[in-house]
């Protein structure tokens, strides 16, 4: 089974302090053990940076500690998707079509992304807004309480 997982996922696997810590280290947990095919879009590595580095948390997660957290934890496990400029244009153009402005952009690419790589779950916690995007991806994006 092939999962991708977004930012909200990774990030509550890799912080202690987060409140859904417990279900996000279990999916990716999954992945590490090789229950699951993990994949990310390329995206998440910069998103899951920006979020780390300025999560409110005490102590303070520091770049160089952000960087081996995604390093030892993500790409050790699982496979980056990129997309081509033409990819991206193709999100644009349907958000626009949509009417769809501001930050779901970064969850129509990740959702590109899973389109790309033929997945078959997208897991979130961020489920409302990502069916949204993409309406015929509605049934392979499910919350991390589904796969665990």
């Amino acid at each position: 089974m092939k999962v991708l997982l977004d930012t909200s996922v990774l990030v509550a696997a890799m912080v202690e302090a987060h409140p859904h810590h417990e279900l996000g280290f279990r999916c990716l947990r999954r992945v590490v053990q090789g229950e699951v095919n993990g994949m990310i879009a390329a995206h998440t590595l910069a998103e899951l940076y920006a979020i780390l580095t300025t999560l409110p948390v005490t102590p303070r997660i520091s770049s160089a500690d952000a960087v081996t957290l995604i390093q030892r934890n993500v790409l050790t496990y699982l496979e980056v998707v990129s997309l081509e400029a033409h990819e991206y244009m193709q999100v644009l153009e349907q958000l626009a079509d949509k009417g769809l402005i501001g930050g779901v952009t970064y969850d129509a690419i990740i959702l590109q992304a899973a389109k790309k790589a033929n997945v078959d779950w997208v897991i979130t916690f961020n489920v409302k807004d990502f069916k949204r995007v993409f309406p015929d991806m509605v049934d392979k994006i499910i919350a991390p309480t589904t796969l665990v």
